[in-house]
């Protein structure tokens, strides 16, 4: 009697056996090779934009208002005049030099103080 229990287990433990679930080599779903595939290979690493480090709304010496976005690694900042207004991109080089845009925008400074030359305005402080 003892040894028909054993012997239903060791059929079932075969039948286990028998039974694999992987494939021994990878299934292949898709045949087409990427036709990009060298030129992406081959291409320069991509530089992420920025994060966003501070979004102020700044009072300047005039009494008006410039709108500045400044990003992390102190290279680029964005200026609008106006809260919906067009934005002006300055970059920098460098990290800690003047940060420039066409049309004579220059600025320098924190998020916290700036000093900032508008195109048809002289040189000013703005503070948050």
């Amino acid at each position: 009697m003892k040894s028909l229990p054993i012997l239903a287990v060791t059929a079932a433990l075969f039948a286990l056996v028998a039974c694999n679930p992987k494939p021994k080599s990878p299934e292949v779903v898709d045949t087409n090779p990427d036709p990009m595939a060298k030129e992406l290979a081959n291409r320069a690493p991509v530089e992420l934009p920025p994060a966003i480090k501070a979004d102020k709304t700044m009072r300047c010496k005039d009494n008006s208002l410039l709108y500045v976005t400044f990003f992390e690694g102190n290279k680029l900042a964005f200026v609008r005049t106006e809260k919906a207004g067009a934005v002006n991109r300055l970059t920098a080089p460098a990290a800690g030099e003047p940060l420039v845009a066409d049309g004579g925008w220059k600025m320098t400074g924190s998020p916290s103080l700036i000093t900032i030359t508008q195109p048809g305005k002289g040189s000013q402080t703005c503070k948050s």
